[in-house]
């Protein structure tokens, strides 16, 4: 249910881009040349965002979540390792066969400060930063309780800064970076709900508690005190 409350407003977007409805128009561009405008004469900005885009490009992202699995193999939780790796798959293969369907040009500037091949919608940027941010976050939360709030926000501002950075650096416009945002969430939510349902059903158990979430079984193995 909530992935597909999340996903609503996803395809709701998603047409009015294939439309090419002029107000979403009029806005992806206003914003792209408020940005643009902002960020063109400083060239320490520009390096920044750019190394920030390479850093938490979706294949680093990718590599990340590799490693993520290989040490929740190496700890037992088999069934949690194959969550991450179908959620960044799922997730992965949708933002491609997504921009083939829709084909989005990106943003055409007349001096841009950065290039980026490929269709525009959705931004694989801002999806995968989505599904890696909630991924890492939903199998760190039940092991403290002491950091969740700076996991939340570090999870938050990676998701939200990705977006950002290709924004201004015109690579992609406001609608794609939303578009990939909503998508990476509602990939997580429905993963998330698949896994928990599996697990109890496997377990035949009550149904985890919601501060837990899919991460429940990554508990195996730890101390008494990550798991409390």
């Amino acid at each position: 249910m909530a992935a597909f409350l999340v996903l609503v407003p996803f395809a709701l977007l998603a047409v009015l881009v294939a439309g090419n409805w002029a107000p979403l128009h009029r806005l992806d561009l206003g914003v792209a040349e408020t940005l643009y405008s902002g960020v063109a004469g400083h060239p320490a900005v520009i390096r920044a965002m750019l190394i920030w885009s390479d850093v938490f490009d979706p294949n680093s992202l990718r590599v990340a979540a590799l490693v993520l699995v290989i040490w929740l193999f190496r700890r037992g939780a088999r069934r949690l390792a194959l969550w991450v790796t179908t959620t960044m798959a799922v997730g992965g293969v949708l933002g491609v066969l997504l921009k083939l369907l829709v084909g989005r040009h990106r943003p055409d500037l007349l001096d841009p400060v950065a290039r980026a091949a490929g269709y525009s919608f959705p931004s694989g940027h801002a999806l995968n930063a989505a599904l890696a941010s909630g991924v890492f976050l939903l199998v760190f939360l039940p092991l403290t309780r002491r950091w969740r709030p700076l996991l939340w926000a570090v999870a938050i501002a990676v998701t939200v800064v990705t977006g950002l950075c290709r924004m201004a650096l015109g690579v992609h416009w406001t609608s794609d970076v939303v578009a990939g945002w909503i998508l990476g969430v509602a990939v997580v939510a429905a993963t998330s709900a698949a896994f928990v349902t599996w697990h109890d059903r496997l377990h035949r158990a009550a149904p985890a508690a919601p501060n837990n979430g899919v991460a429940g079984e990554g508990q195996k193995g730890m101390p008494k005190e990550a798991q409390s």
